[in-house]
């Protein structure tokens, strides 16, 4: 191990750990936030209606949600202890913010996750229908607000306020300013409708792959009006009629959500967008390949892979004033370029690291980079919102393609329905790098209206004690762990998705028993596992 990390440098090492570790958790994120509400609702109109429908597509999706939450928290309480092995200065510098707002996700928000998640899960047929959809209801809303006040911790770090700096250290003397910061707001609800579109897409692509298996098996067909004849086959348990309903109106359901979730993601991001322009412009700067002082947007520019020369940026496709726009609402007021804004953090923040070998290591005494790297920011930007609009794009063609009450029998379409699940998963991370990336060479970046001095370069961050080879094995052993993770949930998710609404529902396969629910009396873990 010692050999493998020799002439690699902790901090290079640590960032890899926790952004490999940060991105592999947050593909759970969004799907929880997503699906929970989409569940609510589903067993709320079965409630109303007692639709045998609702009833399967509830125990079905939450099957799935199930597995992706106990994954999520598995994988997530990594991140916490990254802090204390990789990041120990990083954690003294931010501790007195820090530690309100994630006592708070721990205390009050995981504590309704898993308590009423719990009772959701065990107290079917045993709970009066009404309560126990308040218990689904209360665990929703605890993820929503953990994931709330995890933003709102991750905010302070590209937007500090509501703090004075005491002997170095920033000290919160405004909670809720911190709660309460702009940043935060809106960084949450683009999260929130983001993992709305997740939701839709896993919702329509499964669905889809259900439509079709019932078509290739012969039980659907096309009559000769165009319009679907729902079939049934008494051989393969839950391939009934009320099987069709189920996928044909999760399908559309989830290909409504994936488009209007996309609608409030263009505004939601318009406003992110304005704030990081007065926040953090160079990070916005780079991510339009904006050299010099314009207000022109480049939608397609060559060159901006070299994070050294900007000058070998060239434009190939500019809209003149929408970079205006985006920025300040109208189309004339000019933009800063990154020539004009390095020479501005150069004098603010100094032209090199301190010559502090013991807190910045390698990096001490060295020339400061203020340029992120441009081919994160400029493609992780498009990218984010081409796979947005791809997925948007994708769910109005289905809604099209499904207007005859089921699916095409051509198994591509199946498959691209299904790799579509993909895409506003790869769009939430490309943007989650491109927020975290953009902010170097900061890892709590300077506010330009706040406090002189609260902001931490992230060589300064890394743990002084740990050495190379030591992170190389975390890394290693870390990443080990997550792929195995990562095989047990597909593996999951694909035994449970080919098995349909069956493999959710055990009382389709065997005779109902005394019990309402279907379920015999001691077979309290049936809908959990």
């Amino acid at each position: 191990m010692h050999v493998l990390a020799a002439g690699l440098e902790p901090l290079l090492i640590a960032r890899w750990q926790f952004g490999i570790t940060t991105v592999y958790h947050f593909l759970m994120v969004p799907l929880t936030i997503g699906l929970g509400p989409v569940i609510v609702y589903l067993q709320s109109r079965w409630h109303r209606t007692g639709d045998e429908r609702f009833y399967r597509a509830t125990k079905f999706w939450g099957k799935l949600y199930l597995i992706n939450f106990i994954m999520g928290v598995a994988t997530g309480i990594v991140q916490e202890f990254q802090f204390g092995l990789a990041w120990s200065e990083y954690s003294r510098f931010v501790g007195d913010v820090f530690g309100a707002p994630l006592a708070m996700e721990a205390l009050l928000a995981f504590f309704l996750e898993s308590t009423f998640l719990g009772l959701w899960i065990f107290g079917w047929g045993r709970l009066p229908k009404g309560l126990h959809l308040t218990t689904l209801i209360l665990a929703i809303f605890g993820s929503v607000i953990s994931a709330y006040f995890i933003i709102v911790a991750n905010s302070w770090m590209q937007h500090p306020v509501g703090v004075e700096l005491v002997n170095g250290r920033p000290i919160m003397n405004d909670i809720w300013a911190v709660l309460g910061n702009n940043t935060a707001i809106w960084a949450f609800l683009h999260t929130l409708v983001g993992s709305f579109a997740v939701s839709g897409a896993f919702l329509l692509g499964i669905s889809w792959y259900q439509l079709w298996r019932r078509r290739r098996d012969g039980i659907d067909t096309i009559g000769p009006d165009n319009k679907v004849i729902v079939g049934e086959n008494p051989a393969i348990p839950g391939r009934d009629k009320a099987d069709h309903a189920l996928w044909l109106h999760s399908l559309r359901l989830g290909a409504v959500i994936a488009v209007v979730a996309f609608g409030l993601l263009t505004i939601t991001g318009d406003q992110q967008g304005k704030l990081m322009f007065q926040q953090q412009p160079m990070k916005m700067a780079a991510a339009e390949a904006a050299c010099d002082t314009t207000t022109d947007i480049s939608l397609l520019s060559f060159g901006a892979w070299n994070t050294k020369d900007c000058h070998t940026v060239t434009g190939v496709i500019e809209v003149p004033g929408v970079l205006s726009f985006l920025a300040n609402g109208n189309f004339s007021t000019p933009v800063q370029g990154l020539n004009q804004l390095v020479p501005e953090y150069q004098q603010k923040y100094g032209t090199t690291v301190p010559n502090d070998p013991s807190t910045y290591g390698a990096a001490a005494g060295k020339t400061i980079s203020y340029v992120p790297i441009m081919p994160v920011t400029y493609w992780g930007f498009r990218l984010m919102i081409t796979f947005g609009a791809l997925s948007a794009i994708a769910s109005l063609v289905a809604l099209w393609l499904t207007r005859r009450g089921t699916v095409p029998q051509a198994k591509w379409l199946m498959v691209l329905a299904v790799v579509g699940i993909l895409a506003p998963f790869a769009g939430d991370s490309a943007g989650w790098v491109f927020t975290e990336m953009g902010r170097q060479p900061f890892i709590v970046a300077p506010n330009p209206t706040g406090v002189d001095g609260v902001f931490m370069f992230t060589a300064a961050a890394v743990s002084p004690g740990v050495s190379a080879g030591m992170l190389l094995f975390s890394l290693i052993a870390l990443g080990s762990v997550y792929l195995a993770l990562l095989v047990v949930e597909l593996v999951l998710l694909f035994r449970y998705v080919r098995g349909g609404v069956a493999s959710a529902i055990p009382e389709l396969k065997n005779p109902p028993g005394p019990d309402s629910s279907g379920k015999a009396p001691d077979d309290v873990l049936a809908f959990a596992y």
